[in-house]
């Protein structure tokens, strides 16, 4: 990884869109190839709007992938930002190791988001990074209860633990585990994430199906 010592870091986490194995929960509606079709196309947007924010800020990006390799992340989209893979475990887990990896390399303040938010943009994470000059964690809700986006201005390995992920509780769990760790917390604005079938109508005009 390059040196980002002091440096804000802004980490998108995606999936390498493999048929079979990206966007599962929507197979059933799109088909295998539909779903990762899917699953590219809202990767290629979240970074898209990365590089609006990198033009425009100082700060360092990456991509921590599931699936494929670098070689393939790099070829599909044709980025020079560093991209390591998620590693194993849960999403708890993989997201406790990226913050944990960035903080020891010096990192000032570290925002991660997924790809499955179409509502990501440059305003956003700026508004991310501002309100960790103020607050120790940042949170961007989603409205099926987890959340699209987290941001910490130090290690947090507590608040990764023991939290259901992939329910409906995720994000108002994690409120309390902030809590309990006295913690203050900004939240920003809800935005849809697209893992269901019901979700799709937030991705405008996606015309995949089987």
């Amino acid at each position: 990884m390059e040196n980002n010592s002091g440096r804000d870091l802004l980490i998108l986490f995606t999936r390498y869109p493999q048929a079979g194995k990206a966007k599962t929960r929507l197979i059933p509606a799109l088909g295998p190839q539909g779903a990762a079709e899917l699953q590219k196309r809202m990767t290629e947007q979240a970074v898209g709007q990365i590089k609006k924010f990198l033009a425009t800020q100082e700060v360092a990006a990456q991509i921590c992938y599931e699936g494929g390799n670098e070689l393939l992340l790099r070829d599909w989209l044709a980025v020079d930002l560093p991209c390591l893979p998620q590693g194993a475990g849960s999403l708890g887990e993989r997201l406790e190791l990226a913050f944990r990896t960035a903080f020891a390399e010096g990192v000032g303040r570290v925002v991660i988001v997924g790809s499955d938010c179409p509502g990501l943009n440059p305003a956003i994470f700026a508004r991310a990074f501002a309100a960790l000059a103020r607050h120790d964690l940042v949170l961007g809700p989603a409205t099926d209860g987890g959340y699209y986006l987290i941001g910490l201005a130090a290690p947090q390995p507590y608040l990764f633990r023991e939290i259901p992920w992939g329910g409906s509780e995720v994000f108002e769990t994690t409120r309390s585990r902030a809590d309990l760790l006295q913690l203050s917390t900004h939240c920003l604005e809800q935005l849809a994430d697209v893992d269901r079938p019901e979700d799709l109508r937030h991705f405008g005009d996606y015309p995949y199906s089987q």
